[in-house]
């Protein structure tokens, strides 16, 4: 018998790796077209919605469509059936393909978009280039009985408490005495109701980054013997685990900037490339972006990269570029397609694990504007 995840469970899931918070203020993220409130055949990943990707939707029998660029970027003032965004949005609307974005999250999550680009260029000892975000880090302190220390203690470390650096399962523990007194339609684990208790107790104490709050908290409470749980969260002013835009590796020996740029158009397939610099010169440390570089000229220079490998570059931009040392590749802002492989392997992993026979296919369309002649 066929099985289909729903839009909201499969969404759910994939934001786990690509959360919302991630993405830049004010970027289009998120569902854009149709619902999610519906099972879900088949699942085509693509770079761009433009209309031939909607009417390869259509053709297939495609039920949501997950792209990295947003198809609804700046506001509509309309929507028709006969022109500009509003071809896109009716034949989506027509055909119910619903339309679901990760954008700017794509790129600055672990394993997004810099990390699958910086995976096909060779690239060891990856570091982020411009950190953009820390994830907030909270105490959980829990007051258990002895008798349930371990049980609640494992509990909490298995739902991804307690993580510093390359260590798990960190926690303090302190004895106390707690106590109280259980009133009338209670129904305490220890003592009885009416009267006051003292127990011998061990306080918890561990550090949870806020994405996994709930799910500790939750797990922790499953585990716990009393009816009602003592226990304390307390925001942190240390930082937490760090992500950002684009990578910096090191290839594995140094090379000339022009073997270079031959390297970069086989590994990532293209049909062209624009360089900027001494083709002469050696390089070795190479940052990477898929989207537009032009802001990260300065982070690059500064982290020590001898070129920037980016998607977009102005022509001024090349120009300061020069002037500071740094090489840059224009690669394309296509490069970024890598995406589609990287998500869809993902998202077909996530219906595995679940049972489910919902497909997920990569969308064939061609959406690169630009032809090499």
């Amino acid at each position: 018998m066929d099985k289909w995840i729903s839009g909201q469970e499969l969404i759910q899931r994939f934001e786990e790796w690509v959360p919302e918070r991630l993405a830049f203020e004010n970027d289009k993220i998120g569902l854009l077209i149709g619902t999610l409130n519906k099972k879900i055949r088949k699942v085509m990943v693509t770079l761009d919605v433009l209309e031939n990707v909607a009417d390869e939707a259509a053709e297939k029998q495609v039920d949501l469509i997950v792209a990295h660029h947003p198809v609804i970027f700046h506001p509509l003032k309309n929507v028709r059936s006969d022109e500009g965004q509003g071809k896109i949005v009716t034949k989506c609307i027509k055909h119910d393909v619903a339309v679901y974005a990760a954008h700017t999250n794509l790129d600055i999550a672990e394993g997004g978009v810099n990390d699958m680009l910086a995976e096909k260029l060779s690239l060891n000892g990856t570091e982020i280039l411009k950190p953009t975000y820390h994830e907030p880090l909270y105490k959980l302190a829990v007051y258990v009985p002895e008798t349930h220390l371990e049980r609640v203690r494992k509990a909490i470390g298995e739902a991804g408490a307690g993580a510093i650096g390359n260590y798990s399962h960190c926690t303090f523990s302190s004895k106390g005495e707690g106590t109280f007194l259980p009133h009338e339609g209670t129904h305490p684990f220890i003592g009885r109701a009416g009267d006051l208790e003292k127990v011998s107790e061990q306080k918890i104490e561990t550090i949870v980054p806020e994405s996994l709050l709930d799910k500790v908290v939750r797990k922790m409470l499953l585990a716990h013997p009393y009816e009602e749980v003592a226990y304390d969260i307390y925001p942190l002013k240390n930082e937490g685990k760090q992500y950002g835009l684009g990578r910096i590796g090191k290839l594995n020996e140094p090379v000339t900037f022009e073997e270079y740029c031959c390297q970069v158009k086989e590994k990532l397939g293209l049909d062209g490339l624009r360089a900027v610099g001494n083709l002469k010169e050696k390089i070795q440390t190479v940052a990477v972006s898929g989207g537009d570089g032009n802001s990260l000229i300065p982070y690059a220079k500064y982290r020590g990269a001898d070129v920037l490998i980016t998607g977009d570059i102005y022509y001024h931009t090349a120009h300061d570029a020069i002037l500071s040392g740094l090489k840059v590749i224009d690669a394309g802002h296509y490069i970024e397609s890598v995406m589609k492989k990287g998500v869809q392997l993902y998202l077909q992993n996530v219906i595995r694990e679940k049972g489910y026979n919902t497909e997920v296919i990569v969308s064939e369309s061609v959406t690169n504007p630009f032809q090499f002649i």
